[in-house]
Parts: C-alpha cells; structure tokens; sequence
C-alpha cells in the first residue's frame, strides 16, 4: 500500500524535525545557562536592568504608535466616519427637510383643506 507508507514516512519525517528542534533548543538553553554563569552578578544585574528599560521604551514607543493611527483613523480624509458614503446622510436631509420627498405634494389630503378624501361609497376605517 503506497498510499499508508507515503504517510507514515511523512509522519517520520515530522516527528524526526520535532525532535531535531528539541534538541537545538536544548543545546540553546545550555549555551544560555553557561554564558550567564560565566558573567558576573554585576553584570547580570545591569543588564537586567538594562533590558527593562529597553522593554519599557517599546511600550511607549507603541503606546505613541497606536495613539496616533487612532487619531489618524478618526480625522483622515479617508476614513470611513467621514467619506462620501455616509449612512446617514439621506436621514439627516430627511430631517431637516431638505429632502425632496417632504416637499412633495401628499396625495391622499384634499387641496383646500388638507383632510383626507375618502369617496363615499369607500370608507376610510373598518365600520
């Protein structure tokens, strides 16, 4: 069967790069550990200190970052909330009657005294 033995190679080939990565980072952790045992606790220190400074930058640095592309989000000429299409443009001409569709004469009011005509062999509501 081709098939099951073409996948079992494929699961030798994952499980021989699994265990090839756990031994390199094994190897990386021993390196780590000799290199911080060789320095001085002096020099631990400051660099501890050092790279929580580092850090610290970073997040401001992102903080400044976020902040900004907020802002330019709200006010570019590109932005959704102010772009041409807007949702409720037609709502606001709606409202305040500049919308044509208020200014249209209503069909179902008599001219003269703007009571509903009703013929009177139709009645307007249920007897």
């Amino acid at each position: 069967m081709p098939i099951i033995d073409m996948i079992r190679k494929m699961s030798a080939n994952k499980h021989e790069l699994k265990e090839k990565f756990k031994q390199m980072q094994e190897q990386d952790r021993l390196d780590n550990m000799l290199n911080e045992r060789k320095k001085s606790s002096n020099r631990r220190e400051l660099e501890a200190h050092i790279k929580k400074q580092e850090e610290e930058q970073i997040t401001t640095e992102l903080k400044k970052i976020r902040k900004r592309e907020q802002s330019d989000f709200f006010s570019s000429k590109n932005s959704i909330l102010k772009s041409d299409f807007n949702v409720l443009t037609d709502n606001k001409k709606l409202l305040t009657g500049g919308s044509s569709i208020l200014k249209q004469k209503n069909i179902f009011l008599d001219n003269k005294s703007n009571i509903p005509m009703v013929n009177k062999s139709e009645h307007m509501f249920f007897k």
